[in-house]
């Protein structure tokens, strides 16, 4: 048999072109496409539980259901024919995104969704299921270490003279280091590194000293605390 007609047989007269459908393989589509919503809902609704950025996106957080479904559906289609995977691949390839992920987490929910649609369009639900099992307590073990975490950065805002005395007294209870000091005229800014298990007041009893105009408490996870 010549190449041609290994080309012909296993191309040209491939299943391609045969719409026709059987009951067992529309059984698993269905069964596919609505474990991939219901996996791609719960890691919606824990992406929104345990959020702690800045901003939080609505529409970025429904668009893990829809990465999930979407990415089930293309495993579907791939699993089946060696022609359409490889049209998947040219289509696919040339599609570029440019929205810029603000939260580094963000990426890992994204990667979640997607490797959670391409397992599940395999039918290969047990491995889906432990894998959902283990990145939930990932998620939960990382929360909880985030908000035990006591980097803090506070910046000082205050009249120049006695005051910066005055608000280190204040902060001796506490590991920190003086980052940078900028004085312009009669004002300075001081910016404090300061580690301490949560925001237990220190910001307003600072602000409470005279000649302190303003104090802000900021985590380096990005909120905003004062």
């Amino acid at each position: 048999m010549s190449v041609k007609d290994v080309i012909r047989k296993s191309v040209l007269e491939s299943a391609v072109y045969d719409q026709s459908i059987s009951l067992s393989t529309f059984m698993t589509i269905v069964i596919d496409m609505i474990v991939a919503l219901i996996i791609g809902y719960m890691i919606y609704r824990i992406y929104k539980r345990f959020f702690a950025g800045v901003v939080y996106s609505r529409y970025f957080a429904f668009t893990l259901i829809g990465m999930t479904v979407l990415t089930c559906m293309v495993t579907l289609a791939i699993s089946t024919n060696i022609v359409i995977s490889l049209g998947m691949v040219g289509a696919l390839s040339i599609v570029r995104y440019r929205t810029a992920i603000k939260e580094p987490l963000d990426i890992m929910y994204l990667f979640w969704a997607i490797t959670e649609g391409i397992t599940v369009g395999a039918s290969m639900y047990i491995l889906a299921a432990v894998g959902m099992l283990i990145m939930l307590v990932l998620v939960i073990c990382m929360s909880r270490s985030k908000e035990t975490s006591g980097a803090y950065v506070m910046v000082v805002h205050f009249a120049t003279g006695s005051v910066k005395e005055s608000v280190l007294d204040k902060l001796s209870p506490y590991v920190h280091t003086v980052k940078s000091c900028i004085i312009k005229d009669d004002k300075t800014e001081m910016t404090v590194q300061i580690d301490m298990k949560k925001d237990d007041g220190i910001a307003e009893e600072i602000r409470a000293i005279e000649g302190v105009n303003d104090v802000a408490v900021i985590r380096y996870n990005g909120d905003y605390h004062g």
